[in-house]
């Protein structure tokens, strides 16, 4: 019996997604790594392959249905069997709500909720048969409650965790661990240190979140026991006010 396995992790930034694949990529996990633009994937590729990892890079919209059943379908067929999922796309927006269109809102859900739905589904559809395997979500405050500006993104992320919460209850039995995973924090990226210099200015202190100790967060999510599965965890510095 073949003792590859693979991890994808759909929306696989420059941040969390990526630190997820290279901390999977360690353990002997094929990292298929996936956003719309597949070269952009190519120094986080580069980063694996130099650690002496397996990295995979594809380009994939995870909006469109047939597009991320082909890119199921093209891992179990030519990678490996498909042991994590992590959904890891933000659609992080803020607009006051008399100036939030339609369109805005329903870009927003269909990147923060419906592609969850996609991913989650195929990921189910493969792990099924095997009776195991890892679906992840990855959520912000936003899952929790509503704010000042993020009527979209709220409700998006909150459908996500309503998503995750039922595949739980329906997959579990069956051996697979579903868990959603709610980063309260500002998290170490060049959008944070730009944008809220004062925030990342307390990086030294512990004040932002280090994308690596997320990663390692998801590491042990997975190698959790069955009698002892984690389904929401949440991961926060401690200048947070929860």
């Amino acid at each position: 019996m073949s003792d590859k396995k693979a991890i994808l992790v759909v929306g696989a930034g420059d941040a969390t997604g990526g630190a997820i694949a290279r901390r999977f990529a360690r353990e002997g996990y094929s990292a298929c790594v996936t956003r719309r633009q597949a070269d952009k994937l190519a120094p986080l590729v580069a980063q694996i392959e130099a650690a002496g990892g397996i990295a995979h890079a594809f380009g994939s919209d995870a909006r469109k249905e047939d597009e991320v059943v082909k890119l199921f379908a093209q891992i179990e067929k030519e990678i490996a069997p498909i042991e994590v999922a992590v959904f890891n796309i933000g659609a992080n927006v803020r607009f006051p709500i008399a100036e939030t269109t339609a369109r805005v809102y329903y870009k927003v859900w269909e990147m923060g909720c419906f592609g969850g739905f996609l991913v989650g589904r195929e990921a189910a559809r493969v792990m099924l048969p095997r009776g195991r395997g890892s679906i992840f979500f990855t959520g912000a405050t936003a899952s929790m409650r509503g704010g000042n500006g993020f009527a979209a993104f709220a409700g998006a992320k909150h459908g996500l965790r309503a998503l995750a919460q039922s595949m739980a209850r329906e997959l579990g039995p069956k051996g697979i661990h579903v868990a959603q995973i709610i980063v309260d924090a500002a998290i170490d990226t060049e959008f944070i240190r730009e944008t809220f210099p004062q925030r990342y200015a307390l990086k030294d202190q512990g004040g932002i979140v280090d994308p690596e100790a997320i990663a390692e967060s998801y590491w042990q999510l997975h190698r959790q026991p069955r009698n002892a599965w984690t389904h929401e965890m949440d991961l926060r510095p401690w200048i947070e006010t929860w």
